[in-house]
């Protein structure tokens, strides 16, 4: 009983471990896991945020300057069917005149997707080397940080906001918040219904995307669980071999989750960006 009991503290431990992430307290200066408190940044959802946004804006700008159309090589033709794919998509969908939708489609989905693909990474794989380091907290997947789903949505709520004012002017959208659907003698409702629908969109894209990414990686930490502990046990063995054919199974299902999350928020922006600029 005492070792079935220490087993499972240390299946928690590790569990908790690999959900924490490396947190700066800005009030403080300390740098740790599981901190509390408004002034905190996660660093390291932070950190491959910005290293996978480089890399996206890297390898695109650099195929953009080598682009030729007498013999496309395998990285041309990949980023040209990303951009055509999101140019049909865009076309579909958006309603409008605006020159930034398409680029700001392909940068979202591309951006989404190579964040979601950092849940395929073996969730002991980084973080064994940043302990090696030093660092004993890391979360590679930015999309599992609520933070940084609701940074992005909140992007798309202001842009939403822009383009409305943009496309009906400023009295123009504020009429609409005020007398859509029931008309002026209802303004106050129609003000509430306005602000209900408008808040819902950012944070159903958020809690879409967080919910969807971080089950996915709770998964792939459990299968890593089979074998903690599990030492030179004669269970050793086939608990390793069913280890590899699960997480196996669910990477290769995973890959249509990821790409389908990053679809799904690209798209959903574009939606709701040529909707508000829709006359009701």
């Amino acid at each position: 009983m005492a070792s079935a009991e220490e087993g499972g503290n240390t299946a928690n431990q590790y569990i908790q471990h690999h959900l924490s992430n490396l947190q700066l307290d800005l009030s403080t200066m300390e740098v740790g896991g599981n901190i509390s408190g408004f002034w905190v940044l996660n660093l390291d959802s932070l950190f491959f945020s910005v290293v996978l946004g480089v890399f996206f804006l890297a390898v695109f700008r650099m195929v953009a300057k080598k682009v030729t159309a007498s013999e496309p090589g395998k990285l041309q033709t990949f980023v040209e069917m990303v951009h055509d794919f999101t140019d049909t998509q865009v076309r579909d969908i958006y309603h409008g005149n605006s020159t930034l939708i398409a680029p700001l489609a392909m940068t979202i989905f591309v951006w989404v997707f190579l964040m979601n693909f950092m849940d395929l990474i073996p969730v002991d794989a980084l973080p064994a080397a940043a302990h090696a380091a030093g660092i004993d907290y890391l979360k590679v997947v930015p999309t599992t940080d609520l933070n940084i789903t609701f940074g992005l949505s909140l992007s798309v709520f202001l842009l939403m906001i822009v383009y409305g004012i943009k496309a009906k002017g400023g009295m123009g959208f504020l009429k609409e918040t005020l007398t859509h659907p029931f008309g002026k003698w209802l303004a106050p409702f129609n003000f509430v219904l306005f602000v209900v629908e408008t808040v819902a969109k950012p944070v159903s894209l958020s809690l879409r995307l967080f919910g969807n990414l971080y089950a996915g990686e709770l998964i792939f930490i459990l299968i890593a669980v089979f074998t903690l502990g599990a030492g030179a046990s004669l269970l050793a063995v086939p608990m390793f071999i069913l280890q590899i054919l699960l997480g196996l199974g669910w990477a290769i299902f995973h890959i249509l989750v990821i790409t389908l999350q990053a679809y799904i928020f690209g798209m959903l922006t574009i939606v709701y960006l040529s909707m508000v600029q829709d006359d009701h």
